[in-house]
């Protein structure tokens, strides 16, 4: 089984800003990786949207937590203690933390790249701290999508303002990349995927 996480924030007001590209990552795998994915829907114990199919004959859960970028360890904790490999499951049906898969924005890559990692520090990005901080290990794959433009004034601000046309053409590519990088991770291994696309 495998846990593919998209990193943001809910509500409208958020919805295709810089800082929600996991969730716009997510969202493009439930439509691409195969027909089998459900749609997303709320799951109150785990304060997530909630996706589930199969690919690669392997369970994937795709989610989006509710909790806002800064507290998304939590739901993620909730959802890997839910398949706690302690025996007694199903086939395909326990969760190993290095199979958790979190997409992110990243303001140190420049715009149009992507970045694979695995068992890296969160280098100040405060969703992906925060799962570090409540599994307490970084043994997991992340995906960085860039978001960086040539200048910045504002972080704070510019993370949370939506793509102009000509970047959500660039990040559209982007989002591209990340769909065959995750399905190179599930079908080769994850050492393969960051030798084509890092």
């Amino acid at each position: 089984m495998k846990l593919i996480v998209g990193l943001g924030n809910p509500g409208d007001e958020y919805k295709k800003t810089r800082h929600n590209c996991g969730f716009l990552a997510v969202c493009d795998l439930q439509k691409n990786l195969n027909e089998s994915f459900s749609n997303f829907k709320f799951n109150k114990k785990f304060n997530a949207l909630i996706s589930q199919g199969n690919f690669n004959e392997e369970k994937i859960i795709l989610t989006m937590p509710e909790t806002f970028m800064n507290n998304s360890g939590q739901t993620v904790r909730k959802i890997i203690e839910n398949y706690l490999p302690m025996g007694g499951f199903p086939k395909g049906e326990k969760l190993e933390i290095e199979n958790l898969f979190v997409i992110h924005d990243d303001l140190d890559l420049f715009l149009g790249k992507i970045k694979i990692s695995k068992n890296s520090g969160s280098a100040g990005q405060k969703g992906v701290q925060s799962i570090i901080d409540c599994l307490g290990t970084k043994n997991f794959i992340r995906l960085r999508i860039g978001i960086r433009p040539d200048k910045i004034y504002d972080a704070h601000k510019f993370v949370l303002q939506k793509f102009n046309k000509e970047e959500q053409k660039i990040i559209s590519e982007s989002l591209e990349k990340i769909n065959l990088a995750v399905k190179m991770i599930l079908e080769k291994g994850v050492e393969q995927a960051m030798n084509k696309y890092n």
